[in-house]
């Protein structure tokens, strides 16, 4: 059922419209500290949404929103879950969004 409800709220964390991914990475940061570690099987899918267009934003909300979830995921997921997701997207990140995730990975 997670996997579900995720495949159906991914498309809204890079939505055309900021306003709704703006809304989508907040929601998020919410559901975050409750869901904790059982967001283990859609954490792969997680994180590219987060960080491929979100990290890099020029919209400041947007880019503030995508570094709470980020930072929320780093205190209430078990560490290990995250080190293969965020090795991977560093490699083929640039700009601001490589210097963060290369900063959460060390």
């Amino acid at each position: 059922v997670l996997l579900q409800i995720f495949d159906a709220f991914k498309p809204c964390l890079h939505d055309s419209n900021s306003k709704v991914t703006q809304v989508a990475l907040e929601a998020l940061l919410g559901m975050i500290p409750l869901l904790k570690d059982s967001l283990a099987p859609v954490i792969n899918m997680l994180i590219p949404a987060i960080v491929d267009n979100n990290l890099n934003s020029k919209n400041p909300a947007i880019y503030a929103a995508a570094t709470n979830v980020i930072q929320a995921l780093c205190q209430h997921l078990d560490t290990s879950l995250l080190l293969q997701p965020f090795c991977t997207k560093a490699q083929f990140l640039s700009g601001k969004a490589k210097q963060d995730l290369t900063e959460k990975l060390a």
